[in-house]
């Protein structure tokens, strides 16, 4: 499903008569990453209506920049977690607004953003990633010295294709860090350096406090089409295997990423290593994307193909634990659908994307899971074991189908839904309730 809303210039000159047109940059999820310096030229501003939004000048060398997201989401589910969930047959309405301000003072800056985020219809009650209330979301002081910027306060996080750090961005209430984060730039390369804990959410507002037991540091390098980086992660009360204990894991990761013609690739591999409970650790994840776009076909389809394997814990009572932990990764792992997350999981996923008109967008996809240890069993995205695997010696987990529909219906505004279904496999029939889970979205999602 397309999150990324490009914000769109209107001009009745003649096209002989424009001069080069600026363009926006690219709406992101974290907002701060955003540059809108270009509209520091009051003439610019006027080329779109929300461009006194974005810099509102207040003196030299210090200006502001504001937006908004305001998102309603609608999911319906049939027989959720294959019949197993409290509420199997829930239905609920998601509501979000976000808003911030991005001061600028020379060198320095102060961003803000808080949330409102409020669930209705939620079975049996809804949870802090339902709603939070009212709360910060955001809230960092920035200052640059030359190559090198400094962060410090709370803020979302985005590394890479969010395989192991991302924003929660698809559940109502995105996941935010408290910390400091050092970003320097070498050339054309950048090493982002941290040292966070995660936000816990409350079911109040302003009850949002850091964790206490878990934290996260390391360093993320991104250079031309390769990612490098080193996490450090430390859990006082993970859980694995009904056992609960300290948790330090350590992950070394690459990822190629790229495109040749009308190719394209994204490939990443982690290995992890630690401790936990006096046991060592030793976990793996291979997961590559290749795809290749068809721009002068009909609907201009994009075809790619995804192959996941992610380690689990092959042997019970070898002092290694082999289960991946995945820990925060992106919200909607697999896609609108993803009641299974990545530990000890196989995944092939094909998918099918096409414009079908300006502004129009629509994809088919496929995923089929298997179990990659028998001796593990299957984890949701934020690593909850959802089935242990008992005595069940099958692998295969079961098989989904997904479509999505997507209108850009103004350059602020996306409309888009959702089908989904998962068929459940020998496993899930093994070890529970294997019914069909069905999930229907309607999203509308207003942001500049």
């Amino acid at each position: 499903m397309r999150r990324v809303l490009l914000l769109g210039l209107a001009s009745a000159a003649p096209a002989a008569a424009q001069t080069e047109a600026w363009q926006p940059p690219t709406l992101t999820v974290t907002r701060y990453d955003e540059d809108w310096t270009t509209l520091g030229d009051p003439a610019e501003r006027k080329e779109h209506w929300t461009g006194p939004f974005k810099y509102i000048p207040i003196a030299n060398e210090a200006y502001l920049t504001t937006g908004i997201e305001f998102r309603l989401r609608n999911e319906k589910y049939r027989d959720n977690l294959w019949g197993d969930a409290d509420a199997p047959d829930d239905g609920y309405l998601w509501a979000r607004v976000m808003p911030y301000a991005d001061l600028h003072v020379g060198k320095a800056r102060a961003f803000v953003q808080p949330i409102v985020a409020y669930a209705a219809g939620v079975m049996p009650s809804a949870g802090p990633v339902d709603q939070t209330r009212v709360d910060l979301l955001q809230g960092f002081a920035e200052i640059e010295t030359g190559p090198v910027t400094l962060r410090a306060g709370r803020q979302m996080l985005s590394l890479g294709t969010e395989r192991l750090v991302g924003t929660r961005y698809g559940p109502n209430v995105p996941l935010a860090f408290d910390g400091a984060r050092g970003i320097v730039r070498i050339g054309a390369a950048t090493v982002s350096l941290l040292a966070v804990r995660p936000v816990q959410p409350g079911l109040r507002s302003f009850d949002d406090v850091r964790s206490r037991s878990k934290s996260l540091w390391g360093a993320y390098a991104t250079l031309a089409g390769l990612d490098i980086y080193y996490l450090g992660y430390r859990n006082t009360r993970a859980a694995f295997g009904g056992l609960v204990a300290r948790e330090l894991r350590h992950s070394i990761g690459a990822r190629s990423f790229g495109t040749a013609g009308n190719w394209h690739w994204n490939i990443e591999a982690v290995a992890q290593f630690g401790r936990f409970a006096g046991t060592r650790i030793g976990a793996w994840t291979l997961g590559t994307e290749v795809g290749r776009t068809f721009p002068d076909a009909r609907f201009a389809p994009d075809a790619v193909m995804r192959f996941n394997i992610v380690s689990g814990d092959r042997r019970r009572g070898d002092h290694t634990l082999g289960t991946f932990n995945a820990l925060f990764p992106k919200g909607k792992y697999f896609g609108e659908l993803s009641p299974v997350g990545p530990s000890n999981i196989v995944s092939l996923n094909p998918r099918l994307a096409m414009t079908l008109a300006p502004g129009v967008s629509t994809s088919l996809s496929g995923m089929a899971y298997w179990r990659y240890a028998r001796a593990d069993g299957v984890y949701d995205v934020p690593g909850n074991l959802l089935r242990a695997p008992g005595t069940s010696r099958a692998r295969f987990i079961g098989k989904e189908v997904e479509a999505t529909l997507a209108w850009q219906a103004t350059p602020e505004l996306e409309l888009s839904t959702s089908l989904s279904a998962f068929d459940a496999g020998r496993f899930i029939d093994d070890t529970g309730s294997g019914r069909t889970i069905a999930l229907l979205g309607l999203e509308s999602n207003f942001r500049f």
